[in-house]
């Protein structure tokens, strides 16, 4: 870098090119440790595309895995980017490059990959984003819906960014204090809890007409981060394909729960059309390929989506019809609004947990939350129903506190009862006018609150039902908001609540799409990795007696190299009353084991974060032992006013 500092990079060559070749490049910019925590998933996920004539550099972010410098102070920091487009210019300028430059990534490498693109340096051509959103501030996992969110990210990526380098994990002063000593970035985002000039350096709205290069979006019906693929169908104006299965946040050929498809092939050509030049037909294709999701029966372990592939010319799609729906006295839902009523319901803190640790979780059933919820039932339908985009929900509401959220979500309910969720999205009323300038709800008064409902597909099959459930609290995905209270729902009237669902035909008039089966990865001489899947184990424990709850989560995984192993661990535990919604709490802890030749190390981490109706009590711990024999400790602790969360 221009400062002297080296970052690592990993290039992925292709073997037998002719001496004086010239290839694209594409770049993959991650702090996820290319040398151990990332090896062998890179290895298998770039082959493909180096094998067609393109090398792949996968580089390690300033201060993470094996490259120098002290880490960044939050993701997508102005350090990061600044550097990245100095990759980006050596990449274009090296001996073998043909000068034109891709990037791509998932998550952190899909974000940093639309954020670079905004910043126009000039040898990047085209990106390809999965599973990754240009709205940090409603989507980012922080602050979900605008609303306070804290999960294992927050202890994964500390681990992730205090490890020394890969494979010698070096404890001197120099190569450890830098990390070591880094202030956690979870306490850098618990100070910014409204939307403002932190989270739009990193955003792309309100000016996407930054965005000027063609980008290939790819996301999951139960992925967080999905809003974005609409949203740049709408509002920018370069080149935009997208490709949206039913899968959660993981590539479409690992995809969890599948189907899994083969979809780098499309990638290949996504790459020859914009850095080869290459006239292969890609943009007269339809623009978006689109997974429509069946009907199925709620639960966690579920391993494959029914459905089919649809294809659609852009967004929206030409068939869509909005279809209202309201929500009825009788706690049905019908086409018409009714006369004016309200309907009560008491704030249950710990109303939600089925619902998930956030908008893209494979779920069980929505019965338990619905107890604890308003909802409202359709009429079995005659014939099926197909939904595709993203639904809104406007409620007439009230409530007897200054501070309240909503949530609505979206369930299909078969005959038997079973309820399985959909899709669904929140609203802080603090922010029902402005994020970054939330105000106190009046006590009583009604307001009309418009709730977007995250990004979905669905075919309901006749028989079924549609089912609107509206609750105060989806904890542990949200933290409560600290006061008991009543909220209150008006129904009826020429304003009445009420949801607007995006009907589409069950057929679509393009003929669908067709892909192959994923090859089964190849194995990598000397790398193992297991563990459990996404989202492994889970347990709600409720104390009748005390009315409180708790939420136990807990995540394992290994890695075996030639030079070593690693084994990580991970869990959280979240607490609530209900009759004291000031009073949550989550702990966690993780650690990695790093087993070397005649070494031992023990990298840990524990979370402590708790409230009261004023301020939020954090304090967080980082610990490493090498053979049980402490090397280094070091806790921050902090009290943090609360913000209208």
């Amino acid at each position: 870098m221009s400062d002297g500092v080296r970052l690592a990079a990993s290039l992925f060559m292709p073997g037998g090119a002719k001496p004086g070749g010239r290839f694209p490049a594409i770049l993959e910019y991650l702090p996820y440790r290319k040398d151990d925590w990332s090896v062998e998933r890179d290895l298998r996920l770039h082959s493909y595309t180096v094998r067609r004539g393109y090398v792949v550099a996968r580089v390690d972010i300033r201060g993470t895995g094996q490259s120098e410098g002290r880490p960044p102070d939050r993701e997508y920091s102005e350090k990061e980017q600044l550097d990245g487009l100095q990759v980006i210019d050596w990449l274009s300028r090296q001996s073998w490059s043909s000068g034109a430059v891709g990037m791509m990534g998932i998550s952190w490498g899909g974000f940093n990959s639309i954020q670079l693109a905004a910043r126009h340096p000039p040898a990047l051509k085209a990106i390809i984003a999965a599973d990754a959103t240009e709205e940090l501030f409603h989507d980012d996992i922080h602050t979900i819906d605008g609303m306070m969110h804290a999960d294992e990210f927050e202890l994964s990526m500390d681990l992730q960014e205090m490890l020394t380098r890969a494979p010698d994990f070096p404890t001197d002063e120099q190569s450890l204090a830098p990390r070591f000593d880094n202030p956690p970035w979870f306490l850098l985002y618990l100070h910014e809890q409204r939307d403002g000039p932190f989270w739009r350096r990193a955003s792309l709205d309100p000016h996407y007409e930054r965005l000027q290069i063609p980008v290939f979006m790819i996301g999951g019906f139960l992925d967080g981060y999905r809003d974005s693929i609409p949203r740049f169908f709408e509002h920018v104006q370069a080149p935009v394909k997208a490709l949206v299965g039913p899968w959660n946040h993981s590539y479409p050929h690992d995809a969890a729960p599948g189907p899994a498809i083969e979809w780098r092939d499309e990638a290949v050509r996504w790459w020859d059309h914009w850095l080869k030049g290459i006239n292969n037909g890609i943009m007269d294709e339809p623009r978006l390929i689109v997974y429509m999701r069946h009907a199925y029966a709620p639960g966690i372990d579920t391993a494959e989506i029914p459905g089919e592939w649809r294809n659609e010319p852009g967004w929206p799609p030409p068939e869509l019809k909005p279809e209202t729906l309201y929500l009825e006295p009788d706690h049905t839902l019908g086409p018409t609004s009714p006369a004016v009523v309200r309907q009560e319901l008491g704030y249950a803190p710990s109303a939600g947990a089925e619902a998930g640790f956030w908008w893209g979780d494979l779920t069980p059933d929505q019965r338990p939350t619905d107890a604890y919820s308003l909802a409202y039932d359709s009429a079995p339908f005659s014939q099926p129903v197909a939904i595709l985009g993203l639904p809104r929900a406007f409620l007439r509401a009230s409530a007897t506190a200054p501070l309240a959220d909503w949530f609505v979500r979206l369930s299909d309910v078969a005959p038997d009862g079973a309820a399985t969720l959909i899709t669904g999205g929140g609203l802080n009323g603090a922010q029902r006018n402005s994020a970054s300038r939330p105000a106190d709800l009046e006590a009583g008064k009604v307001y009309s609150l418009a709730v977007p409902l995250h990004f979905t597909s669905w075919v309901f099959p006749a028989g079924h039902r549609i089912r609107v459930a509206v609750s105060n609290a989806l904890w542990p995905m949200i933290w409560p908001t600290p006061f008991t209270m009543t909220t209150r729902l008006e129904l009826g009237g020429a304003d009445g609540s009420r949801i607007e669902l995006p009907v589409v035909p069950v057929e679509s008039a393009l003929p669908a799409s067709r892909f192959k089966t994923p090859a089964p990865p190849e194995p990598i001489p000397g790398v193992r990795s297991g563990g459990a899947t996404w989202p492994g184990p889970w347990f709600i424990h409720r104390d009748v007696a005390g009315r409180s709850t708790q939420v136990d989560w807990r995540g394992d995984d290994w890695s075996q190299f030639p030079w070593g192993r690693e084994a990580d661990h991970e869990q959280m535990t979240y607490k609530v009353q209900d009759d004291h919604p000031e009073r949550s709490s989550v702990e966690g802890v993780a650690w990695t084991r790093v087993d070397l030749k005649g070494r031992n190390l023990l990298w840990r981490v524990d979370l402590a974060l708790s409230s009261d109706a004023q301020q939020f009590h954090y304090k967080f711990t980082r610990t490493l032992t090498e053979k049980g024999k402490l090397v280094r400790k070091k806790t921050w602790q902090a009290d943090i006013a609360r913000d209208y969360q």
